[in-house]
């Protein structure tokens, strides 16, 4: 079972959410050779407070 993360800060709705689910789960199945029923996806919502680029908080 394939597991794919998406980590991002907070702002999509439940529709943009669905749709990217959609297309990165078409698109690995495709690539991979893998039935689109196997494949999981996660998107995980951090608040910008919990993010760092280059050594610099994001919140």
């Amino acid at each position: 079972m394939p597991l794919i993360q998406i980590s991002q800060t907070p702002g999509l709705d439940a529709e943009q959410k669905k749709a990217i689910i959609e297309s990165v789960t078409k698109v690995y199945a495709e690539v991979s050779g893998k039935k689109e029923s196997s494949v999981w996806v996660t998107i995980n919502e951090i608040e910008r407070d919990s993010w760092g680029v280059g050594g610099v908080p994001l919140g």
